[in-house]
């Protein structure tokens, strides 16, 4: 099987600070991990999803401020039930301001790959989408 070089993987930052995607974006670009498509929202993520396949994503899913509130995982779900143009199977890591217990346990059930901890580094989420490009090539 022929196996795309890790510079031509397509992956998916979802998050609404431009200045966190934006750097993101270019750094992993210049250390040659792929391209990273930057969406600013879960409506933009939807709408790339359907239009292009993608090798692996890392969704901001956050909560805010609000203690009662319910993260919204149907981005993940879509995925996870092939309704994208990528496959089901992508590697997904999600970042959330909280880990909570029952939080955990759906994401293990949507089998996402790694929860991170806000807050972080750039360089943690460059890590995410450069061991991406270690589970396309093994594939």
């Amino acid at each position: 099987m022929s196996e795309a070089p890790v510079s031509n993987l397509n992956m998916l930052l979802v998050e609404e600070q431009t200045l966190l995607r934006k750097t993101v974006s270019l750094t992993a670009r210049s250390l040659g991990l792929g391209t990273v498509h930057e969406a600013a929202s879960m409506q933009a993520a939807e709408r790339m999803l359907r239009e292009r396949a993608f090798h692996g994503a890392v969704i901001s899913i956050d909560c805010g401020a609000d203690e009662n509130c319910h993260y919204n995982l149907a981005l993940l779900d879509k995925v996870r039930n092939g309704l994208s143009a990528s496959a089901a199977s992508i590697p997904i890591a999600v970042m959330v301001d909280q880990a909570t217990a029952d939080l955990m346990r759906e994401l293990r059930e949507l089998h996402v790959n790694r929860v991170i901890l806000k807050p972080f580094r750039a360089r943690i989420l460059l890590e995410a989408f450069e061991s991406f490009g270690t589970v396309a090539a093994q594939k």
